[in-house]
């Protein structure tokens, strides 16, 4: 027995094919892209679309045969279909979730989802309930499985060819069609294929097969799955991803778009990237406050959109700092972006009432993105980046392999400083002070030393100017500070009753809380402040004279000695000497490394007649061997610090080395 169809039905079922496939095609690019949880939701979300909508077609292509009998569905061989039709999707997904697949997998979950389909069709077929029985032509049967596996590898092409694509296009609906017709063009040849039988004693009922109320009822809910999977996908793409991608203070994408980017695009083309990193920011905001920082940075976001054109891109990354990528790009292509960035940044700014200026500093890096390492470009970048401030700031610098090591690694210092202070990895060294006049221990001076759990024992001359660069030299000069006065107190509860100097850099002055800060420290380790000593360079006072005379006649006022360390380097300050409130000058190595000279004997005396006159002590650094001792000590100079009395040395090695001293003095004293 044959049977017709009701042909709006069918153009139904097409319609149901054509919109699930679209539906399916636009979640798979979730699965991919998505982590944790989320990809996990989305994998599900697709399976449920791909495999309710191939079984609603074939639901629906099954109430448009029209055979004039009565027909009913078993209720639980109707979900099996249901279950083998998502159940085979969801198995494909999976396998084909990575962003690089072998063609290998591909086949395996193009050989499920066929299975799948060919199971939910028939399985669905048995579940028909009539007077009659099915029989089926072998070759039709043959034929609409080698369709529903055409069909499935199809379907999971064109979902690898759509996974990076999160918007519409033609292209998209195009493929859709094509995958509603090949789904549909299985269900029928499948439906050609079946064969109805009768038995002479049954009776045909010339009634109409098709039960209305269950069509609709289908109908209706399968509109209603798929509205709901693109009112989800609406919700997560201009709702949920705006707030994820994209920058709240500029409206630009921000790093996780950034990440999304080199995380999906493998590509041979060369790709520029340029790292964009405002040169004064971190002053104004300090200085007029974050509101104006923020409105700052979205003048900055503003004037950086115009370059947002064709094959490029810009991105806030965080802070002060922003991305440009280019595609297809050359060297001379990124050098003139760069050129324009900078001049289009350096215009003023007029925000509430202040003009400001900032300047920008960019690393450029060229070069295909890496398949095994998709963020190298970046990393090149931001070294380049560092390189462009090193020489001036204001300036961009295009990376090569030359620079790499030496900025990567103060790269990574960088990063690490913060880190090292939460994780107590900075540790204190004491080297002792010796006044040879009296043979008897001065005093001590503490130094920070670095041990970096993967590259040891960092010098302090790499990290201290970085920690000042960025603003970490301030909480480390606080640890320092604190950490030197509960030793002091320690040894002054010992009967080693001698100050400790702690190196100050000018950046404690500018923070305004410097005498608070010193103050506070004082008072909670309880430490008399004649036994903390400061030391400052030269240098600073050249910076804000007033203003760091002030704070050193604050200090000063506690109780607390000042020393000026490296004098006679650098810039001079003599003619500044009587206006600096210090106790102390402390000379550089540079005047013992060769102080047998008639020169250098002068330049020392006079340093030392000068003091005298100034009521100031003289220390001499970089003493090494009693020739130095003899030399200073003649000259006037008693106290003195370097390798010949102590090399820097922890507390434990400071009590050995201190015990050893008080043996050989009273040893002199019995003589």
């Amino acid at each position: 027995m044959e049977g017709n169809y009701n042909y709006y039905i069918v153009a139904l079922s097409i319609v149901i094919a054509i919109l699930a496939s679209y539906s399916a095609l636009s979640i798979t690019g979730k699965i991919s892209h998505a982590r944790g949880k989320t990809k996990l939701f989305w994998l599900f979300a697709g399976s449920f679309v791909m495999g309710s909508g191939v079984w609603s077609m074939h639901f629906v292509g099954m109430l448009a045969f029209h055979m004039h009998a009565t027909v009913k569905y078993d209720v639980w061989l109707t979900l099996l279909s249901m279950l083998a039709s998502m159940v085979s999707s969801f198995i494909a997904f999976y396998i084909t979730m990575p962003l690089n697949i072998k063609w290998s997998k591909l086949t395996l979950s193009g050989l499920i989802m066929g299975i799948g389909i060919v199971a939910m069709h028939y399985i669905g077929m048995e579940a028909m309930i009539m007077d009659m029985e099915l029989t089926y032509d072998r070759s039709l049967w043959i034929l609409s499985a080698v369709i529903a596996f055409l069909a499935s590898y199809a379907a999971l092409f064109l979902f690898l060819r759509f996974r990076n694509q999160t918007g519409s296009s033609w292209l998209k609906w195009c493929s859709a069609v094509i995958m509603g017709f090949a789904i549909c063009g299985m269900h029928y040849t499948g439906m050609k294929a079946v064969r109805f039988i009768h038995h002479g004693d049954m009776i045909i009922e010339h009634t109409k097969s098709v039960d209305f109320f269950l069509l609709y009822g289908v109908t209706v809910t399968i509109f209603i799955i798929l509205f709901v999977s693109w009112g989800a996908m609406f919700f997560d793409r201009h709702v949920l991803e705006k707030m994820a991608f994209q920058d709240t203070i500029t409206g630009l994408p921000n790093r996780n778009e950034m990440n999304r980017f080199f995380d999906t695009q493998v590509s041979n083309e060369n790709i520029g990237v340029l790292f964009l990193d405002l040169d004064q920011f971190k002053a104004i905001n300090d200085t007029l406050g974050h509101d104006i920082g923020d409105l700052l940075i979205q003048e900055v976001g503003q004037r950086l959109r115009q370059f947002i054109h064709g094959g490029q891109q810009v991105f806030r990354i965080g802070g002060d700092e922003f991305l440009i990528i280019v595609k297809q790009c050359k060297e001379q292509q990124a050098v003139q972006l760069a050129e324009q960035i900078l001049q289009s940044l350096k215009n003023p700014y007029r925000i509430k009432g202040n003009e400001l200026y900032v300047t920008g500093s960019i690393g450029i890096s060229i070069g295909p993105i890496d398949q095994s390492d998709r963020s190298i470009l970046l990393k090149t970048a931001d070294t380049a980046m560092y390189k462009a401030k090193s020489l001036g700031k204001n300036r961009y610098c295009v990376y090569n392999d030359g620079m790499g090591a030496k900025e990567v690694r103060r790269m990574e210092l960088e990063k690490d400083l913060q880190l090292a202070l939460e994780n107590k990895q900075f540790y204190i060294v004491y080297q002792p002070k010796w006044n040879v006049k009296s043979n008897s221990l001065y005093g001590f001076e503490a130094l920070i030393r670095w041990k970096h759990p993967r590259l040891g024992i960092v010098s302090p001359s790499e990290f201290i100017p970085i920690s000042e660069e960025t603003g970490m030299i301030v909480p480390i000069t606080s640890w320092v500070l604190e950490n030197a006065c509960s030793q002091c107190k320690i040894w002054q509860e010992q009967g080693i009753e001698k100050p400790v100097s702690v190196n100050l850099s000018n950046r404690l002055f500018q923070v305004g809380n410097l005498f608070e800060m010193i103050r506070k420290i004082l008072n909670t380790k309880e430490l008399d402040p004649h036994l903390l000593e400061l030391e400052i360079t030269e240098s600073m006072v050249l910076l804000d004279l007033k203003d760091i005379t002030q704070q050193l006649q604050s200090i000063r006022s506690l109780g607390v000695r000042v020393s000026m360390d490296d004098f006679g380097t650098g810039y001079s300050s003599i003619g500044l000497l009587d206006q600096i409130p210090i106790d102390a000058l402390k000379l550089d190595r540079l005047f013992t490394n060769d102080i047998g000279t008639p020169r250098k004997n002068a330049i020392i005396n006079a340093i030392i007649l000068m003091a005298e006159e100034l009521k100031l002590d003289v220390i001499a650094e970089g003493v090494e061997s009693q020739e130095h001792i003899e030399h200073l000590a003649q000259l006037g100079c008693h106290v003195m610090q370097g390798y010949f009395y102590g090399k820097p040395m922890k507390v434990k090695e400071i009590d050995e080395w201190y015990k050893h001293q008080d043996g050989i003095n009273r040893n002199a004293l019995e003589v």
